[in-house]
Parts: structure tokens; C-alpha cells; sequence
């Protein structure tokens, strides 16, 4: 599972996906917020003009629009930037959306801080924990472009809300025969002294860090928890237990993500060294996403001196 191919956007993935489920489902409908050209949706409004709407700068209202177009039959799937459409719109996620537990995708781009120059404002770093706690809200993370556009799919096929949390830059891509299912964690690499739990591009990262710490006879597990929500219980515990030095890789705060996620299934579940990789009670700030992941302790360096510490 460690080979990796070339370089694509999982933004850009999400657009391809959207124009091949709509060939599939004529149900399908797109929603953006005046981002299309940044959100890939564009895409799907050349190939399907009457199935796609620009709400303008107004993604509130947006929302609420896939909402009414969710109880007609349609399959809306909502775009913007992660901060507006986790963040501005969240009131109406939560009451519009999710309380009467409608079908809608809210598939948001430009998520973390990999978002770069546009600066801290723009950089959600928040919305995995905003999405987790609405109930009934599945939270999905996917690593490249492959798996996104199987999330895109499977998302697709469920009945309720989905929060699609996609990422603005070129990520490895992972050879293309990955399983996928909604739920159900990927087990990238064994392995026995210490797992990784990773979400989103921190899973290439993991697998970097994997493949370095093996050079010095350290066995790492790495895992794809690519469902943040409802998260692998049966599958993060089996890995905890075998391992017993757990730790959690996010493009997100440690505060309510991944790391949270996986420390609640492992509460009362027995002794474990642990510790969570993302940022660190901090907002973005502009800059190049290179040098913001280093500056955050998110890159393969940063990533790795933090993971030394609990080997001890």
C-alpha cells in the first residue's frame, strides 16, 4: 500500500467526480457560492447547466436552497470554501440540513491551512469539530484524489447530511485500487511499535514519516481514517491495543478533530502513549503551504520530532 503515483488536487478530483455521478444520477444537483472557478464545480455547470445554481455570495442561503431542492428528490451537493460553508452558514447546516436530517452533501474546499496566502481568516481549521458535533452529520476526509472521488460516490448513496472535507493543493496519489467505504478505516501499513492515525493529506505525510522511522527498525502502522465521523471503533482500537503508542496526524485543530475522535474510543479501553499532531490552538496566517505546514510542526520533520518524543 506505500506505492505512490503523481500528483493531483483533491478539489480537482471532486470536479471530475461531480461530472461523472451526474452521467449516473440524474437526481444530482450542484450548489456554489460565486467559487466555482476555486471549487472545481465549474465543471459540472458547463456539462449540466440546468442542474447547477450560483447562490452568489450568500452561502446561507445556499444551504437552504439544498435543503428545499433535497425534499423535491434531488441530491443537492453544496461548494464553497470550508469557512464560509462550515463556518457562515453553520446556523443553517445545523437547523436547515441536519435537525431534519435532510439529504444534503456539503462538500467544502480549501480546508486547513494549506489554503496558504489568503491568511488565517480564510484558513478553517475548526470545522471538523463544528461538523462532528451536529448529530446525524457524517464527517469524511479523504486522502487523494482516488479516494475523493469515491467519497463523492459513496456520499451519494446515503441517505442524510455528509460534510466532504476537501483540500486545495496537489496531494499524492495512492495507487488505485484502495478500498473505500463509508465508516470503515484503511489500513495503509502494518505494523507493531507505534500506529498513525491520519486524515486527509496528513496520510501521505504518515506514511513518509512510516517509511523513515523504518530505517531504523521502528515498526509503524499507519491507518487512513478517512471517516471521521462515524469513526472505526473496531478498527482504531485493534490497532491501539496491538501498538500501545497511538498517535493522531490532522490538517485541523487538535481541538475537537481526529485526535479527539480517536481518543474517545480509546478512553477506558485500556493504557496507551499518546499524543495528536495538528494545530496547536492557533489561527492560519498567510504564506505558502509548504512553509506553513513546517511553521505548524505538520510536515514530515515537524511530524516525525513529534512521534520521536513518544518513542522515547
Amino acid at each position: 500500500m506505500e506505492k505512490l503515483s503523481e500528483m493531483k488536487a483533491i478539489r480537482a478530483a471532486y470536479g471530475e467526480a461531480l461530472v461523472a455521478l451526474g452521467a449516473e444520477n440524474k437526481r444530482v444537483v450542484v450548489l456554489d457560492a460565486d467559487l466555482s472557478h476555486a471549487t472545481m464545480t465549474l465543471n459540472f455547470s458547463r456539462q449540466y447547466p440546468k442542474r447547477f445554481f450560483n447562490a452568489g455570495i450568500a452561502e446561507a442561503n445556499m444551504v437552504c436552497m439544498a435543503a428545499g431542492l433535497s425534499t423535491m428528490g434531488f441530491v443537492p451537493f453544496c461548494s464553497s470554501f470550508a469557512i464560509f460553508g462550515a463556518g457562515r452558514a453553520y446556523e443553517q447546516v445545523r437547523n436547515s440540513v441536519a435537525y431534519p436530517h435532510f439529504n444534503v452533501k456539503l462538500a467544502m474546499t480549501h480546508a486547513g491551512i494549506t489554503l496558504g496566502e489568503d491568511g488565517g481568516s480564510h484558513q478553517a481549521i475548526e470545522d471538523m469539530a463544528l461538523m462532528r458535533v451536529i448529530p446525524g452529520m457524517t464527517v469524511v476526509v479523504p486522502c487523494d484524489a482516488n479516494e475523493t472521488k469515491k467519497a463523492v460516490f459513496a456520499a451519494a448513496t446515503i441517505n442524510g447530511p455528509v460534510y466532504l472535507r476537501l483540500a486545495r493543493p496537489a496531494t499524492r496519489v495512492f495507487e488505485q485500487n484502495m478500498s473505500f467505504t463509508l465508516g470503515k478505516a484503511n489500513v495503509m501499513r502494518s505494523g507493531t511499535d507505534i500506529v498513525l492515525f491520519a486524515c486527509g493529506i496528513m496520510v501521505a505525510t504518515a506514511m513518509e514519516c512510516a517509511a523513515a522511522l523504518s530505517q531504523h527498525g521502528i515498526s509503524v502502522a499507519v491507518v487512513n481514517i478517512h471517516t471521521v465521523k462515524p469513526i472505526d471503533r473496531v478498527c482504531v482500537l485493534k490497532w491501539a491495543q496491538r501498538c500501545k503508542r497511538v498517535v493522531t496526524m490532522e490538517e485541523h485543530s487538535v481541538i475537537g478533530g481526529l485526535g479527539d475522535a480517536v481518543s474517545d474510543v480509546l478512553l477506558g479501553n485500556g493504557n496507551f502513549a499518546f499524543t495528536k499532531i495538528g494545530v496547536q490552538d492557533r489561527f492560519g496566517q498567510s504564506g505558502k503551504p509548504e512553509m506553513l505546514l513546517a511553521e505548524y510542526g505538520l510536515d514530515t520533520a515537524g511530524s516525525l520530532a513529534r512521534i520521536k518524543t513518544l518513542l522515547g
